[in-house]
């Protein structure tokens, strides 16, 4: 079974920055997807940002380009969402995501992952 675990959340003025970790029970390989994933209230899940572990491909959401990126650190089995210039839409559930194996880019469809964490809150004010 594997586990992930998101931290980093936090509530944050708007125009602050935040860096989410979401850390893997086990090790992570080239050619497994991580992704990250929010869902605000009311709202339905979205897909923020994945990447290609090992492989350096990232995809990213155009609500979020050119203010959140997302790494990796295969030796911590950790994949990180660094976000600035926050907003009040961004806040909610961030959560990250897994697949062991995938070719191409990585999705940010939720139904195509097959691990998922718990979640860490971030919240926004204006």
């Amino acid at each position: 079974q594997v586990q992930l675990v998101e931290t980093g959340g936090d509530s944050v003025q708007a125009g602050g920055s935040l860096r989410l970790s979401c850390t893997v029970s086990r090790s992570i390989y080239a050619g497994h997807c991580m992704a990250w994933f929010r869902q605000g209230p009311g709202k339905e899940r979205e897909g923020i940002a994945s990447i290609h572990i090992g492989r350096e491909n990232t995809v990213v959401a155009d609500s979020v380009k050119g203010r959140f990126t997302v790494s990796e650190d295969s030796v911590k089995d950790t994949v990180y969402l660094q976000m600035n210039s926050l907003r009040p839409e961004d806040t909610g559930m961030y959560l990250c995501a897994a697949i062991l194996a995938y070719r191409g880019l990585c999705p940010l469809t939720p139904d195509d992952y097959t691990y998922w964490g718990q979640g860490t809150q971030v919240t926004v004010s204006s």
